[in-house]
């Protein structure tokens, strides 16, 4: 099975996102933006991102902006995503593992290409161990 993950970016995010693209062989849905000298507005990626990822349209996502901080807000904004800003792939493994993340943010101005690369392969290659770790995402995702 060939994963489907959605990917987003805004102008500061463009040439990371195209790389990430070609570094994998994914079904990938690409939300734009494609511009990297047009200023766009993260928020609106992100929540596009999130929609996608909520309606099951992509099994992850991968969001990206200069710092990984306002899109990652953004995504997180939705009650259906639990969005992890990794800078290493400790973090990445970890999101996945404990905080069964479905969308992982990148900070295109702070994490070199093959550093993303190697953060992403882990997000992607890892599994939520659920166990202890259920009854905590359920009180993100339910409430306390």
């Amino acid at each position: 099975m060939t994963l489907k993950v959605a990917i987003a970016c805004d102008h500061g995010g463009v040439d990371l996102k195209n790389f990430l693209k070609d570094s994998f062989e994914l079904k990938w849905i690409d939300l734009g933006t494609n511009d990297p000298k047009k200023s766009v507005d993260y928020p609106d990626y992100g929540y596009a991102l999130a929609e996608t990822i909520a309606s099951g349209e992509a099994d992850f996502g991968i969001a990206i902006c200069g710092s990984g901080i306002g899109i990652s807000i953004a995504c997180n904004r939705h009650p259906d995503i639990r969005a992890a800003l990794c800078t290493n792939t400790t973090m990445a493994k970890l999101a996945r593992e404990h905080n069964d993340a479905n969308v992982l943010c990148l900070g295109a101005r702070l994490t070199g290409e093959v550093l993303a690369a190697e953060i992403v392969k882990e997000f992607l290659e890892n599994d939520f161990e659920g166990g202890r770790h259920q009854a905590r995402i359920d009180k993100l995702t339910e409430g306390l």
